[in-house]
């Protein structure tokens, strides 16, 4: 079956299970499937019923099932849209109750879930469940510059975040290598110049590129995608107030210099000031259903279900109080969050045992807890603190410093001397750390580091060889590699 054939037959079953309230794949010889038929048959609820060996298709169909639900059986039961599963997991929720519930559930709302905002988190929540069989609308707008830029889809890791950081990041480090060449016998006469033109048109063509497949991504989903901003003004109900795009205005602005005595004075029609990100919550008319927002940061308390104050609404990713603002938690949380509204599961997302990374010149690395967070949660006297400063290979001929990078794990004695934090200071930190934290998920212990065989000459084998703990005082510095 060609592409366009198997996306044709994806969009026709969804829409069979979305304009049914009941739609059962089976087959006719099959005794689980005449087991779940017999049930809603009992019951008294008019089912929607296609036997797979019945219609010429069907292999098809049951593949085409398989992609949506990740179940390569039948019978396969949805339920107001809600795919329940096979022949056991429906028996069980009706012997618990929830297929019931299931059946209740008022069909009159437009969408099963809105998304306000098409960020990380929201996509994926979107999407994950429009895979489960939920209909489902996007609603993102950002509203533009006073020179009238806007982003695309994506919000801030796409477009201002983690990949034209990482991009600019690795121009700052082709720079360095370029000095370090020298050292290595590169010889060049020529002058080497940057063209900061240059640079962000390509990391800007590369964003435009991600802000359209995510587009493309919602649209092959049949997620409703609307380019406009949302507001609540009841319960369950939601208004699209596209913002107008006004005119550059023009400021007026002095600033002092920190470092001297110099003043700097001029009229301008942007001023952007780094200093982080404020909420975009006032305006959402949380306050007309009752969510509570922090009047400080403007950020959503929820539950360890990224649950509100208002049982229906929920929020994931950077708007949550007390969170990791990083797009990879929005992007677990989302699609859990989805798979537990509509997929029947119970996992909850890890805030804890979180890798990330700041890519700065020196990249720093770190999962799990900081030392103070831990000594918090534990007491320090529980806690052994192993640590080390070390010499990466490639910086010896380059002459560059020999005690700049460090390595520190922090481990549990009360837990086997478990890993529960991580941290690294170096050359790609951040393809350290996405190893390690794997390993702490797994339930890394002291021992197992030093059990396991260090790469050499790597970074990353410095942990493989960790033996001076903070408590005992010993000189950590380097003399070679």
């Amino acid at each position: 079956m060609s592409g366009a054939a198997r996306e044709e037959l994806r969009r026709r079953l969804l829409g069979l299970i979305e304009g049914h309230r009941v739609v059962i794949f089976s087959k006719t010889y099959c005794p689980h499937s005449t087991r779940v038929k017999e049930l809603f048959s009992s019951l008294g609820v008019d089912c929607n019923i296609l036997e797979l060996d019945q219609v010429d298709e069907g292999a098809g169909v049951q593949e085409a099932l398989s992609e949506i639900t990740s179940q390569r059986t039948v019978p396969s039961v949805f339920v107001n849209r809600v795919h329940v599963g096979g022949c056991d997991h429906t028996f069980q929720a009706h012997q618990s109750g929830l297929l019931q519930q299931l059946l209740q559930q008022d069909p009159a709302y437009d969408y099963d879930l809105i998304v306000i905002g098409g960020g990380s988190g929201g996509l994926s929540c979107a999407q994950e469940a429009a895979v489960l069989g939920r209909k489902v609308m996007v609603l993102d707008f950002v509203v533009p510059s006073p020179r009238g830029t806007a982003w695309g889809l994506g919000g801030t890791c796409v477009n201002v975040g983690c990949i034209p950081k990482k991009l600019m990041h690795q121009a700052a480090l082709l720079g360095q290598a370029l000095t370090d060449s020298r050292k290595f016998g590169w010889e060049y006469s020529q002058q080497v110049r940057h063209s900061w033109a240059t640079m962000t048109e390509a990391i800007q063509s590369h964003i435009g590129s991600l802000s359209w497949g995510h587009r493309l991504a919602l649209r092959e989903k049949a997620v409703t995608y609307v380019n406009s901003y949302g507001e609540f003004v009841e319960h369950h109900k939601v208004k699209v107030q596209q913002l107008e795009r006004g005119l550059p205005g023009r400021l007026k602005v002095v600033a002092k210099s920190t470092e001297g005595t110099e003043t700097i004075e001029g009229i301008y029609n942007t001023v952007l000031l780094a200093i982080g990100r404020d909420s975009c919550t006032k305006k959402l008319g949380l306050e007309k259903i009752g969510v509570n927002v922090s009047e400080k940061t403007g950020k959503i308390p929820v539950n360890d279900e990224e649950q509100t104050s208002v049982p229906y609404v929920y929020a994931v990713g950077d708007v949550l109080e007390g969170k990791p603002q990083l797009t990879p938690v929005a992007v677990q949380a989302g699609k859990l969050l989805a798979r537990r509204l509509f997929g029947g599961r119970s996992e909850k997302c890890d805030y804890v045992n979180v890798p990330t990374v700041v890519f700065t010149p020196l990249e720093y690395g770190c999962c799990g807890y900081s030392e103070e967070k831990a000594g918090e949660v534990y007491q320090a006297e529980n806690l052994n603190v192993y640590h080390t400063l070390f010499w990466p290979l490639e910086w010896t001929v380059a002459g560059r410093d020999n005690n700049t990078c460090y390595a520190k794990i922090i481990c549990n004695k009360l837990d086997n001397d478990r890993v529960i934090g991580f941290h690294v200071l170096g050359p790609n930190a951040g393809e350290i750390t996405q190893g390690f934290a794997a390993a702490m998920k797994c339930g890394l212990t002291k021992q197992l580091l030093d059990d396991t065989i260090g790469i050499h000459p790597t970074c990353g084998e410095v942990f493989t060889t960790l033996e001076i703990t903070k408590a005992s005082g010993l000189d950590i510095t380097q003399k070679g590699c």
